[in-house]
């Protein structure tokens, strides 16, 4: 279990930024492993490795987190601002829409208990993912899912 300062630290230098570019809806700088992280095992690079979180438990912390926690409440927000105008794709490019999905899909699943959170980020799947969670992410979490009927 790595300590989740690493995403508060790497945060702290560009949130502003990450906010400016969300509010424009278009990425231009490179944060997306910090700021959506996913779980460990769907990234190779370095960057990928030292931000991937570790399984349910690590995530239910950085949603607890008193930082983390409400950034990345924000930044879907921001994302959810989008929804209908804006494809996830167009705003983020290819590689990190893909990664924005797998990172959604990681934070519904630990924010089941807490159901606004849930709801927040299976809105944002069913905006930009089609719908759809990422499989390997399930997969990886060993986690049967099925999704409630609407």
């Amino acid at each position: 279990m790595m300590d989740l300062q690493r995403f508060v630290t790497a945060q702290d230098e560009v949130f502003p930024q990450v906010r400016a570019e969300l509010v424009s809806g278009e990425k231009r700088s490179h944060w997306m492993w910090f700021i959506f992280p996913q779980i460990a095992g769907l990234g190779t690079s370095a960057m990928a490795r030292r931000y991937a979180v570790d399984g349910l438990g690590e995530a239910r912390r950085y949603l607890a987190h008193p930082v983390l926690g409400p950034r990345l409440a924000e930044v879907t927000q921001l994302m959810l601002g989008w929804a209908g105008r804006r494809s996830a794709f167009a705003i983020l490019g290819p590689t990190d829409s893909v990664k924005f999905c797998s990172s959604m899909s990681l934070f519904e699943l630990a924010a089941l208990e807490r159901s606004r959170e849930a709801d927040r980020f299976g809105h944002a799947l069913d905006a930009f993912c089609q719908g759809r969670r990422d499989d390997r992410t399930i997969a990886m979490l060993n986690y049967v899912y099925a999704r409630p009927a609407a």
